[in-house]
C-alpha cells in the first residue's frame, strides 16, 4: 500500500514538473514591424535563431527604418551565421526566431552583407532581418520571399497557401524555387519528387511578368494556365528565357491550387530524379 501512495506521489510530483515545463514555453508572435520597432530599437542585441537548423547568434541592430538592418555581435557569430548559409553568403531568405526579453518573433533574414558596418565582427557590412508589415528601401509593399519565411516561421504558412488565390499559389511556389525552400515547394507543387535534388539546380527565377484575371471568373475552375514570362538561372547553364505558361490545378472548386511541377520542370529540362 505504502509503494503505490509513493508512486502516486512521485507521477504527481513528475506531471507538476511537466505542466511548469509546459507554461514556460513562449508562443512564436507574429508582430508587426510598428511594434517590434519600438521593441527592438537602435543599438538593441538580441538572438537570432535560424529555424531549419535551430543555430542561434548574437546581433545587434544598427539601422533601418522599414526593417531592421543589424550586425552579427561577434566574430563567432558571424561564423555561425556563415555556417546556417553553407559557408557562402548569400541574398535567399531564411525563416528565423528572434529572441527578446523572453518574447520570440517570427521574422526572416538574407545572408548577404552588405553596405556599412561599425562593430568588429569580421562582417563586411550589415544584413536585413524582417518582420510582418517590413518593407525594402525601394518599395512600400512586403517583399514577398521575406513574407513566406515569416509565415512559416510563425505555423502560418501552410493556412495561408490553403486560402490563397492561384495568382498567389504560382507566385509562392516560384518565390519557393528561388528561395531553395522545401516547406514552400512542397506545399504549392501538385506532385512530390525528390526537391533535395531538383531545388540545387535552380538557382535564381526572376518574374517579370504574370497575367492576371479576375478571381471571379476562375470561380469553379479546376485548371488554369497562367502566362508567364520568367528569367530562370540554373546551375552549370546560365540563364534561360521562359514564355509560356505556369499550369496550375485542383481536383475540386474547395480545394487549394497546386502548381503542376510535371510540366515546368519537364519543360525547362530540369532534372527531378
Amino acid at each position: 500500500m505504502r509503494v503505490l501512495q509513493l508512486a502516486m506521489i512521485l507521477l504527481l510530483a513528475i506531471t507538476m514538473v511537466e505542466q511548469k515545463v509546459e507554461a514556460k514555453k513562449v508562443e512564436i508572435e507574429k508582430l508587426p514591424w510598428e511594434q517590434v520597432n519600438q521593441k527592438l530599437p537602435r543599438y538593441s542585441k538580441f538572438i537570432v535563431e535560424d529555424l531549419e537548423t535551430g543555430k542561434k547568434f548574437k546581433v545587434q541592430r544598427r539601422a533601418g527604418s522599414r526593417h531592421a538592418d543589424v550586425q552579427p555581435l561577434t566574430s563567432k557569430d558571424t561564423k555561425i551565421m556563415k555556417a546556417i548559409y553553407d559557408g557562402k553568403w548569400s541574398w535567399k531568405r531564411r525563416a528565423i526566431i528572434v529572441h527578446s526579453k523572453e518574447k520570440k518573433i517570427a521574422a526572416s533574414m538574407h545572408g548577404m552583407p552588405h553596405g556599412a558596418g561599425a562593430l568588429k565582427n569580421n562582417f563586411p557590412g550589415h544584413f536585413c532581418i524582417h518582420f510582418y508589415g517590413s518593407t525594402t528601401h525601394r518599395t512600400n509593399f512586403m517583399d514577398l520571399s521575406h513574407k513566406l519565411m515569416i509565415l512559416k516561421s510563425a505555423g502560418e504558412l501552410e493556412h495561408f497557401l490553403a486560402k490563397s488565390n492561384p495568382y498567389d499559389v504560382a507566385n509562392a511556389y516560384l518565390a519557393g524555387l528561388k528561395q531553395q525552400d522545401l516547406k514552400i515547394v512542397s506545399l504549392t507543387s501538385a506532385q512530390d519528387y525528390n526537391w533535395d535534388v531538383v531545388l540545387p539546380e535552380i538557382e535564381n527565377i526572376t518574374v517579370d511578368r504574370m497575367a492576371v484575371l479576375p478571381v471571379e471568373d476562375i470561380k469553379g475552375e479546376l485548371v488554369l494556365n497562367v502566362p508567364v514570362s520568367l528569367t530562370i538561372q540554373l546551375r552549370g547553364i546560365g540563364y534561360r528565357r521562359y514564355d509560356r505558361t505556369l499550369k496550375l490545378v485542383r481536383f475540386t472548386p474547395y480545394e487549394s491550387w497546386k502548381v503542376d511541377s510535371n510540366s515546368f520542370l519537364k519543360e525547362n529540362k530540369i532534372s527531378f530524379k
